[in-house]
C-alpha cells in the first residue's frame, strides 16, 4: 500500500519497455502513491514492448511519440493535458539508445551519423521534452522533470562508447534548462545517475554482466535496483523535494563516492 504522496498528481512517463525497465516499475509505484499519468514511448518500442498491460495495470492511457519529434511531443503534451483534465506535475524521461553501442562499433570507429542519432536520442530529447513543455505551459508551479542518467557522463567506462557523451550533454540541459524553468515558474529539473541495472537496454552493453558485479562490490550499499530507483523518482516528483533542482543526484550504493571496497579487495588477492 502507498501512502498517496502524489495524490491528485497528473504526469508523463516516456519509456517503459518491460516489466525490467525502470519508467516501467516508476509507473507502477506512482500510481500506488495516487498519481494520474500518461504513458509514452516510440512507436518501434510499443511494438516491441508489452506497454499496454501497464497501462491496463495503471489506468493509464499509452500515446505513441518521437521523442525526437517536437511535433509529436507538441501533440503528447497538449493531448495529455486533455486526458489528465489539466496540467502536469511530473514528467520522466527514461530514454536512451546508440546504435554505435548496438550494432558493436569500437569507441575508434564510430559511424558518425549514428553518434548524432545517439545524441538526439539520448541527450537533445530531454531539451525537446522541456523545451515544449514550457512552450506549451503545460507544468504547474512546483513540478518536477527527471531525465535517468549514468556516472559515465563523468568517468570513463569500456564499451558505454558514445552514450557517455549522451549522458554528458543530458546533465547539462538538466542545469541550463533547470535555472530557465525554475524562474519562470519554480519547475524542477534533475537527473538521476543510477547504478548499472538489469534493464533491456542496460544489459545491451557489451560485458555488462562483469561490470554489474564489479559495480555491486565497489559499492557499500550494493547497486541500486530498479525498484530502488523508481522509488527515489517518485520523493523527486513529490512536494517532499521542492527546492531541489539542476542537480546530478547519485543513486547507487555508494559506487560514486568509493575508492576501493573490501569486498573487492577480497576479489582482488
Amino acid at each position: 500500500m502507498g501512502n498517496n504522496i502524489l495524490k491528485g498528481k497528473k504526469g508523463i512517463i516516456f519509456g517503459a519497455l518491460d516489466e525490467n525497465s525502470i519508467a516501467w516499475k516508476t509507473a507502477l509505484k506512482a500510481s500506488e502513491e495516487g498519481a494520474e499519468f500518461v504513458l509514452t514511448n516510440a512507436p518501434i518500442a510499443l511494438r516491441m514492448g508489452t506497454i499496454n498491460q501497464l497501462a491496463e495495470k495503471c489506468n493509464a492511457e499509452v500515446i505513441p511519440a518521437d521523442a525526437t519529434s517536437v511535433e509529436d511531443l507538441t501533440a503528447l503534451f497538449e493531448k495529455s493535458q486533455e486526458i489528465l483534465g489539466g496540467k502536469l506535475d511530473f514528467v520522466l524521461h527514461s530514454i536512451g539508445m546508440s546504435p554505435n553501442v548496438r550494432k558493436g562499433k569500437s569507441y575508434g570507429d564510430l559511424n558518425y551519423d549514428w553518434f548524432l542519432k545517439t545524441l538526439d536520442i539520448s541527450g537533445l530529447s530531454f531539451h525537446k521534452v522541456l523545451q515544449v513543455a514550457e512552450k506549451t505551459d503545460a507544468m504547474n508551479e512546483w513540478g518536477s522533470i527527471l531525465a535517468l542518467s549514468y556516472i559515465a557522463a563523468q568517468r570513463s567506462f569500456p564499451d558505454y562508447s558514445d552514450m557517455a557523451q549522451a549522458k554528458a550533454v543530458l546533465e547539462s540541459i538538466a542545469r541550463s534548462y533547470g535555472y530557465r524553468f525554475a524562474k519562470l515558474k519554480k519547475v524542477r529539473v534533475n537527473t538521476i545517475s543510477q547504478s548499472p541495472t538489469m534493464t533491456t537496454a542496460g544489459s545491451g552493453v557489451t560485458g555488462f554482466d562483469v561490470f554489474f558485479d564489479y559495480a555491486d562490490k565497489m559499492s557499500p550499499l550494493g547497486n541500486a535496483s530498479a525498484g530502488d530507483c523508481a522509488n527515489f523518482i517518485i520523493t523527486m516528483f513529490s512536494d517532499y523535494t521542492r527546492m531541489v533542482t539542476m542537480q546530478n543526484l547519485m543513486h547507487d550504493g555508494g559506487f560514486s563516492a568509493s575508492g576501493i571496497t573490501e569486498d573487492l579487495i577480497e576479489r582482488l588477492k
